[in-house]
């Protein structure tokens, strides 16, 4: 049994949702990548982006990754998008605890984030960089996850409903 919880995936996708339920269900902590780089810099993944390029919100994504992982557990993490760019950090997920790819299609993340504000790196034509981002990162998903979840016609509850049967995360309930 494992006492962290990996939740990876393309923005949008839901891991944010679904990480605050499982650890809401389990009783355990929840951390959000997003959350925490904003946290430790005061500024989103797109400021860090815009201001000091891609491998600087990189290398400070998986700063933050080291430390969510190095906190005391139980725990549930959502994921930055891109850190399965990063060899060491596809290691350091595979070695760390339960890995769920939440998968949506690009039609289904194209229209989540038409509503839902500004991401990085998708610049003028967002569904062009979803698709070019989806393709460059799907094995990379597929490469560390040990459970897949497709949530494109699902609601967060019935994607954690799925994460809990097909891992056994549900038996520790409490």
């Amino acid at each position: 049994m494992t006492d962290r919880l990996l939740l990876v995936g393309m923005m949008a996708v839901g891991k944010t949702t679904v990480g605050e339920l499982c650890a809401k269900k389990l009783g355990w902590s929840f951390l959000d990548s997003d959350a925490q780089l904003l946290a430790e810099t005061g500024r989103t993944a797109q400021e860090i982006f815009d201001s000091e390029g891609d491998e600087a919100l990189r290398t400070l994504e998986s700063h933050v990754l080291a430390e969510a992982i190095a906190q005391p557990l139980p725990v549930v993490i959502a994921v930055a998008g891109g850190v399965v760019l990063s060899e060491a950090n596809r290691s350091l997920l595979e070695r760390s605890g339960v890995v769920v790819w939440l998968r949506a299609t690009i039609a289904t993340l194209s229209e989540r984030v038409e509503h839902g504000g500004v991401r990085p790196r998708l610049g003028a034509d967002p569904a062009q960089s979803l698709r070019d981002l989806y393709l460059t990162r799907h094995p990379l998903y597929a490469s560390v996850a040990g459970f897949v979840i497709d949530v494109d016609d699902l609601p967060p509850e019935e994607v954690v409903a799925r994460i809990f049967d097909d891992t056994g995360l549900g038996d520790v309930e409490q």
